[in-house]
């Protein structure tokens, strides 16, 4: 999947997981599209700053904001009429954080980075939007609930890709694996109830 399909799919799952959130905490429309549009574009722009990518990538091109205002529409037309799914927004998550990884290691390669910072890149391009949608909606971030499965699945993601690279396949294909490999981590975290252990003090 090209880069900028990439982009724009995961923006829109995003802004999509930010409105569904913004709409359990009973927020108006307003609320519900900024909760949307910070999701979508918060772990982006974070590493667009980073790496010095001037214009952040949804300043310089409008269908970014199109995309993310079209996804908080449909969602509020979907909640209007269907009930939401118990585990919809960690779904939505889960995607968004898969494609969102692997797009954020694919910018930071071509800013030049040599691979630890491709793979820190990527997982903050995908988890840095979530968290300020839990820290605007009052909730404790995902990646700092106990043993959580979250960044952990998004390092796994992009450190696979690398590798898939490495070893010569395509870059589509190492592209689709990486997404997979945070897809299965952090859904079978969701379903199965999945955490990192714990380190207690030996004194507990």
């Amino acid at each position: 999947m090209p880069l900028y399909i990439l982009d724009l799919v995961g923006v829109a799952v995003f802004a999509a997981s930010g409105a569904l959130a913004a709409v359990r905490k009973r927020m108006d429309v307003f609320g519900v599209i900024v909760i949307g549009a910070v999701t979508a574009v918060g772990g982006g722009t974070l590493r667009d700053l980073l790496l010095d990518r001037h214009p952040v990538f949804w300043m310089a091109d409008p269908a970014y904001l199109v995309v993310i205002l079209v996804a908080v529409l449909l969602t509020l037309v979907y909640v209007r009429y269907r009930r939401i799914p118990a585990k919809a927004l960690a779904i939505e998550d889960a995607f968004g954080l898969a494609l969102f990884t692997i797009g954020g290691a694919q910018v930071a390669e071509r800013a030049g980075v040599w691979p630890p910072v491709v793979v820190l890149m990527a997982t903050m391009t995908g988890v840095a939007g979530g968290v300020l949608r839990d820290v605007l909606c009052t909730e404790i971030p995902l990646i700092l609930r106990q043993g959580e499965i979250y960044a952990t699945a998004s390092v796994a993601g992009a450190a696979f890709y690398l590798l898939a690279k490495g070893v010569g396949l395509p870059v589509p294909l190492a592209a689709a694996l990486g997404i997979g490999i945070v897809m299965i981590l952090r859904i079978a975290a969701i379903l199965r109830g999945l955490h990192l252990p714990v380190v207690t003090p030996r004194d507990e």
